[in-house]
């Protein structure tokens, strides 16, 4: 009898810790900590009644880059012993402005793009129902303020807007934001774009899902990307063959190429393409002269890259620059590139990196079928 009851007791034991350790754990302050499964500069941790949320800086180690506290619209007292730099975010949030396409596509998904009220850099915005919501007139409620360049933001206009958040990529020392910090509506940090992985970007959606009253929406979200994208790593492991791949072109006098510690550079090794900069540590971009990409990468089987319109042929390519005609993927006529201006990329493939994964694993595996059409990715005639 002794001997069940122990068995019962480790079985029960055994599924709360699952449960619980499927989504929070329980923390020594008393708040539950959520699980984060590959987002290195995410933190989240409920208390009753709000939701603390630290953004870890990327740049500097064992500093904090920003601290959150998301508290209930409903909830008439603030949380008591606050950090003074606190962050006091009411959510949901009704009304923002979206400093990054990447951020309008996943509030889409979530669908809660009614609490876009303005963007930056709305002509790169490659979202139709954005553009018709734009052209619409101020006065009309699902009307969509363009606020100007990201990188000098109309603050009048944004006032004006009466926003609930600001949602803007931060920089390595970019010396704060302006009159934006003056103006005392919530400037929210969205640094995902640092993560070393690409699953580990796609995971901060838990924390903008949380910002927008979309909680659930995101976690299902997620972890539907997630098993795409751990199934397709598993068929990629299958190939027999694995061809070599240098990504981008050259802009002015330098080619910018995905460090190997960056979102692009881990997909390519999960993608299990042999790609020249993946010994390299950065995680952000690579700013090589020609001759450099040229000396290391020019034998390079494939040549995948972006582009808003042009060049969109071979013929196209070398106007450009000439130098283009000495990269084996050039004469061997291996050249895939993403039209930006009709594909939607920008505005999805930080959160559904399964998508693009897909894409690179069929252009870098030729013998392995059984995949969806390409979504982004053509090869150049």
């Amino acid at each position: 009898m002794k001997k069940l009851l122990s068995v019962l007791i480790a079985i029960l034991f055994s599924v709360f810790t699952a449960c619980t350790n499927s989504q929070t754990r329980g923390g020594a302050d008393g708040g539950d900590t959520v699980r984060m499964e590959n987002a290195r500069h995410l933190t989240i941790v409920k208390y009753k009644g709000y939701t603390i949320v630290k953004l870890v800086d990327p740049w500097k180690k064992g500093r904090t880059l920003h601290t959150y506290a998301l508290v209930p619209k409903g909830r008439t007292r603030l949380p008591a012993g606050l950090d003074p730099s606190t962050t006091i975010i009411r959510t949901p949030i009704k009304r923002s402005v979206v400093f990054t396409t990447v951020l309008c596509g996943l509030l889409y998904d979530f669908q809660a793009a009614d609490a876009i009220s303005g963007v930056c850099d709305l002509n790169y915005i490659n979202i139709p129902d954005i553009q018709k919501r734009a052209a619409m007139k101020p006065t009309e409620a699902r009307h969509v303020a363009d606020c100007g360049n990201s990188m000098s933001a109309d603050v009048e206009k944004i006032i004006d807007m009466k926003p609930e958040g600001l949602l803007i990529s931060p920089f390595e020392n970019s010396g704060g934001y302006g009159k934006l910090e003056d103006i005392h509506i919530p400037i929210i940090e969205t640094a995902d774009y640092m993560e070393v992985s690409a699953l580990g970007r796609a995971e901060w959606m838990k924390f903008y899902g949380m910002l927008y009253g979309r909680e659930h929406e995101a976690f299902a979200l997620f972890n539907r990307v997630k098993r795409n994208y751990q199934q397709l790593m598993k068929k990629a492991r299958t190939a027999k063959k694995s061809l070599s791949v240098i990504t981008e072109r050259k802009t002015g006098g330098v080619w910018y190429v995905p460090g190997g510690q960056s979102t692009i550079g881990q997909m390519l090794k999960d993608a299990r393409a042999h790609y020249a900069f993946a010994d390299d540590h950065q995680a952000g971009s690579l700013s090589l002269p020609f001759e450099t990409v040229l000396d290391r990468a020019g034998q390079s089987d494939v040549w995948l890259f972006k582009y808003n319109g042009h060049p969109a042929t071979l013929q196209e390519l070398a106007a450009e620059y000439s130098g283009y005609r000495q990269f084996k993927a050039f004469r061997t006529r291996n050249v895939y590139a993403c039209d930006c201006t009709r594909r939607p990329y920008f505005e999805q493939v930080s959160f559904h990196p399964d998508r693009l994964l897909s894409d690179i694993i069929q252009i870098v595996h030729p013998d392995i079928a059984g995949f969806a059409p390409m979504q982004y990715y053509e090869r150049l005639k």
